[in-house]
């Protein structure tokens, strides 16, 4: 059987937290930054949770899904 390979992309935006939570960026963060206000630029900069109804199909892409 051949080994089983991770999904590159996935790997590189999905975390997985200590409790196995998913974590995400938010989008609108990458570019045009100077036309945001410095407090929507800094909650850009968080990660957030991934949606329950998206976890399995994510965790199937990371490594021991």
């Amino acid at each position: 059987m051949a080994k089983a390979k991770r999904h590159q992309g996935t790997s590189k935006r999905i975390g997985v937290t200590g409790t196995g939570r998913l974590t995400r960026g938010r989008q609108h963060g990458g570019h045009l930054k100077v036309k945001k206000r410095p407090k929507r630029k800094r909650s850009l900069r968080a990660r957030v949770a991934v949606h329950p109804a998206d976890e399995e199909r994510l965790r199937r892409l990371l490594p021991g899904g």
